[in-house]
């Protein structure tokens, strides 16, 4: 069995047969010529149905994360829809987490509550509390691990022994971890989903979405709804997140590195009242996340002492920590969620604390973020 970042550079591709090209084409046509009618070459007739470079990304995400089947999206949220689409019907039941991406918060409660689905938002780390949120008609437990954007841990093999109980599909979103830290499927999920936006592209220059699973009919499925909506990415998409998958393994070390001292910097500083990192020993899913990551990733979410307007100081302060969203970039990143990513649950039981900050830890030099994040902090007034 070929390791991690071999198949990172190898799977599904191979140099290409006509000219020796080391590196995977962007194929940027939308059609392919036929040998007569229905007469395809290598199986690819039109870009929406399937194209050259987009097969290459998926045989890649699905050797990186164990799976059979990789299928590529547009975006995360592309992604998110299409599969939901395959598992739900109107009267269907759905569990999500407590603190799940606003995004998919809203896409869950925004869309799909008008369309007949129920869902339930539980503390998914504890298991006790999702059994008695399952009901008959529950189709979906929904996992994020860990969770955006307060670091939460759910044990992906306890819940997917409550899945299989509730006859219901487990889904993870692994995008935090990335394949590299955490592969759900050898713990027992049904499907994987990433934005490959973050950690898997890993440089903030392309969009993209993709779910893995080793179910054949399930990805049959997938595959139909996603040609019938048409949430493709381009080929120079899939290009892009090719190049950023075949350093992941190299990036996600660093980011762990880097994340790991800037969480021991914020434990210590007195302005700082909580840190949400499961890389340390006091964070509640601390040994379940050592049981089922390689490492702790390179996110990490704070509270400030002064409220909503210590938390937008320190955000404002930064000159290495841009403010911005998304994550996963070689760029460190740092923003308000409860006024940015998460600004869609404002107001609902999902509702993140007004003076947490969030952290994408990037590749820097450690010390200069460090630096850069102790005098943002020192320049709150002390309580």
């Amino acid at each position: 069995m070929r390791g991690f970042s071999t198949n990172a550079i190898h799977a599904g591709q191979e140099p290409d047969p006509s000219t020796g090209a080391v590196i995977v084409p962007i194929h940027a046509s939308s059609t392919f010529a036929q040998d007569g009618v229905g007469g395809l070459r290598a199986g690819y007739e039109y870009s929406r149905s399937a194209n050259p470079t987009r097969t290459a990304l998926q045989e890649c995400l699905a050797a990186l994360e164990g799976g059979r089947h990789g299928v590529a999206f547009g975006s995360g949220m592309g992604a998110s829809d299409v599969l939901l689409r395959v598992l739900l019907k109107p009267g269907d039941h759905i569990v999500i987490p407590h603190d799940a991406y606003g995004g998919t918060f809203r896409l869950v409660d925004k869309v799909l509550t008008g369309w007949g689905i129920e869902y339930t938002p539980v503390d998914l780390g504890d298991v006790d509390a999702l059994r008695a949120a399952v009901r008959p008609t529950t189709r979906v437990i929904w996992c994020e691990t860990p969770t955006n954007p307060l670091l939460g841990i759910a044990d992906i093999a306890a819940l997917a022994d409550v899945a299989r109980t509730a006859q219901a599909r487990l889904v993870v979103d692994n995008t935090f971890a990335s394949p590299y830290l955490q592969n759900p499927l050898a713990l027992g999920a049904d499907v994987v989903l990433h934005s490959t936006t973050k950690y898997v592209g890993g440089h903030s220059d392309v969009v993209g979405g993709a779910l893995v699973t080793s179910d054949d009919e399930l990805a049959d499925k997938i595959r139909f709804t996603q040609n019938s909506v048409g949430s493709v990415p381009g080929p120079f998409d899939a290009w892009l997140t090719l190049r950023g998958a075949k350093t992941l393994a190299v990036r996600m070390e660093r980011h762990s590195d880097n994340a790991e001292r800037i969480a021991e910097l914020l434990v210590g500083h007195r302005n700082v009242e909580k840190v949400y990192y499961p890389g340390l020993p006091e964070h509640t899913g601390h040994d379940v996340a050592a049981k089922q990551m390689r490492r702790f990733g390179g996110m990490v979410s704070f509270t400030v002492t002064g409220g909503s307007a210590a938390a937008l100081a320190v955000c404002a302060a930064t000159e290495l920590f841009t403010l911005a969203e998304s994550l996963g970039g070689v760029e460190s990143l740092i923003e308000h969620p409860a006024a940015m990513t998460h600004a869609s649950v404002a107001g609902s039981v999902l509702e993140v604390p007004d003076n947490l900050v969030r952290l994408s830890v990037g590749i820097e030099d450690v010390e200069d973020l460090a630096d850069d994040l102790r005098a943002a902090l020192d320049g709150l007034r002390s309580p």
